[in-house]
């Protein structure tokens, strides 16, 4: 390969495996911007706790979607698509929590003599707790490499025309020829710990106005529901979390139809087939939901890799 810039894009993984379910929870529980405990040893003994009351019940899961996160393999082929599509970048991607991990990729581009390196997030709103995690962790792998590249950085996207274009078609996908009058679209993101928010981390924010601009589009498109709600998921432990959660919204939407966008992730994952498609999905006609819609992620479709090209130019 003679191309000298990469592009790598930058997400949390998912286990490859039920056997990787422990090394997921386990890298995830001692990462300090997850688990913000200062001391590392108090760090581990706390995240040790943690996988082992929830490794069976999250083994379980991933049984019922496959045995495995659809993750990395849905990141592989937008890669394969990326790379079809432009000659100019190699296009790869490194995980958090699972491999391949930031020290293997950062490795493979030394090798190939890569000099220019676009870390791109696979998150479309910027928290600490996702972005600059995965980026302060690869950079610490250039590090230890000795390999210095020059670095450009996209962080962040929500606000983009052609994301959210994106986004609306996976909508319109979704409601398939059903009328969009006939139900309440609820905008569903992964939960963070209030305190986070509190500590000046802007992802909240980023997605209350990502949920503006897609309900101006909507309106544009003609596209009207009965209502549009913000709900956050995947809330863990006692302490409070960002409000309202999904699991509460869901309960004043007795005799009436949903239709749920996964608006925090770009990629489908545990929390998109499991969370949404099984659980909450049960947990609503339980509830007396007529019925209940979850949308499909961006994942490896050509309109976000389209998006993606187009967004290198924004690379700072």
């Amino acid at each position: 390969m003679n191309k000298n810039k990469a592009v790598v894009l930058l997400n949390m993984g998912g286990p490859n495996s039920l056997h990787e379910v422990k090394v997921f929870l386990q890298n995830m529980f001692n990462d300090p911007y997850i688990l913000s405990i200062k001391s590392d040893f108090m760090r581990k003994m706390v995240a040790n706790f943690i996988v082992n009351k929830r490794l069976e019940e999250s083994q379980n899961n991933y049984k019922q979607i496959g045995g495995k996160s659809p993750l990395v393999a849905l990141t592989f082929s937008l890669c394969e698509k990326l790379n079809v599509l432009n000659s100019e970048y190699y296009f790869t991607y490194a995980m958090r929590y699972t491999p391949p991990f930031a020290k293997m990729v950062a490795f493979d581009l030394f090798q190939k003599g890569v000099e220019e390196i676009i870390l791109f997030s696979m998150y479309p709103h910027f928290s600490y707790t996702t972005f600059q995690s995965s980026y302060e962790d690869f950079l610490k792998a250039l590090k230890e490499l000795n390999y210095h590249p020059k670095i450009k950085v996209v962080k962040n996207y929500y606000w983009d025309k052609l994301y959210n274009q994106a986004i609306l078609k996976k909508i319109k996908e979704g409601l398939a020829d059903k009328n969009s009058k006939d139900f309440h679209l609820i905008f569903s993101a992964h939960s963070l710990p209030q305190r986070n928010i509190n500590r000046g981390d802007p992802y909240q924010k980023e997605i209350l106005e990502n949920v503006e601009i897609l309900k101006e589009l909507l309106a544009k498109e003609g596209l009207d529901f009965a209502s549009i709600k913000v709900a956050y998921q995947s809330k863990i432990g006692p302490i409070k979390w960002l409000e309202p959660s999904l699991q509460h919204l869901l309960k004043s939407y007795k005799d009436k139809k949903v239709i749920i966008y996964p608006i925090a992730f770009t990629m489908d994952n545990s929390e998109t087939d499991f969370e949404l498609s099984l659980q909450y999905k049960q947990e609503a006609l339980s509830l007396g939901i007529k019925e209940f819609i979850v949308c499909k992620c961006l994942n490896d479709d050509e309109d976000f890799a389209k998006f993606i090209l187009n967004q290198l130019k924004e690379a700072k």
